[in-house]
């Protein structure tokens, strides 16, 4: 009798143990406590909110293994070789330029690279077969309701700084009074149109009279850009937006689908919520 109950304790030890730390269960997969918390941390979101997030990913993962789908190396590798190029910088500097604003180590960013990419066969092999080109009305209507959202600065008057020293740049950056003859420094216009969208996302997402993050230059140096004045662009009608616009629309069909899809996914995967972080 006591062997048997000793027995007993012993296997629910072992559960308990098997448990701990699990926030929830969906299918096989464990989520842990640990990962919502640090998805509560990285999205700024509660603790409900994150697990949603970490259940969508299970799913996604299962359904990707599923499918068989797959990304070689190589293709991660074109992925990064084209941000770079975007940004005109060497594969190199722009594993800096990464390291730096987001503290991702390179074998790091592949793994994101490779998540995202995986992530897109899969939304394609789901979406792409239920989704039509938005007809000309529907392009339309959504011009006149999002006319605000659809403009953008015409170009940025910059002044840029430029160093092989990262620290000067730095200096520079936080004591715009600040000079070394290791800096250089020339004015430009940039339009909005003719420079990468990460440029100009940058520029965007800073205010005028200050400097942009330090970043590498490409030329294995730094470089900062100081905003000096915005032009703000004219409406140029629907014409000059209408990719943009298609592309919006598409995106909104994409989700919607994907929605959808991933939520009757959920409704009928096995989910077993454990614990919830205090």
């Amino acid at each position: 009798m006591n062997k048997i109950i000793l027995a007993l304790l012993l296997a629910a030890t072992l559960e308990a143990k098997v448990y701990d730390g699990v926030a929830v269960v969906v299918g096989n997969k464990a989520i842990t406590l640990l990962d919502v918390k640090k998805e509560m941390k990285t999205d700024k979101v509660d603790a409900k909110k994150a697990v949603d997030i970490l259940i969508r990913k299970k799913l996604e993962s299962m359904e990707i293994k599923k499918r068989n789908i797959s990304v070689t190396s190589s293709e991660v590798y074109d992925d990064i070789k084209k941000m770079a190029e975007r940004n005109k910088m060497s594969i190199n500097d722009f594993y800096d330029a990464v390291r730096e604003s987001n503290g991702l180590s390179s074998e790091e960013l592949k793994a994101k690279i490779k998540q995202k990419l995986l992530s897109q066969k899969l939304y394609n092999a789901i979406a792409m077969s239920s989704m039509d080109e938005p007809g000309e009305e529907e392009i339309k209507d959504y011009y006149e309701l999002h006319k605000n959202d659809l403009k953008h600065p015409a170009s940025f008057s910059v002044v840029i700084y430029e160093s092989k020293d990262k620290n000067l740049m730095k200096e520079k950056v936080d004591n715009p009074m600040f000079y070394s003859p290791q800096i250089a420094s020339n004015e430009q216009v940039l339009p909005y149109a003719r420079i990468s969208p990460e440029l100009a996302s940058l520029l965007s997402k800073t205010k005028v009279g200050h400097f942009t993050p330090v970043v590498p230059n490409g030329k294995g140096g730094f470089m900062s850009f100081y905003i000096k004045s915005v032009e703000s662009a004219k409406d140029a009608g629907l014409e000059s937006v209408r990719p943009q616009i298609i592309n919006a629309i598409m995106g909104e069909k994409r989700e919607a689908v994907l929605s959808d899809y991933f939520a009757r996914l959920r409704d009928n995967a096995d989910i077993n919520t454990i614990r919830m972080p205090k």
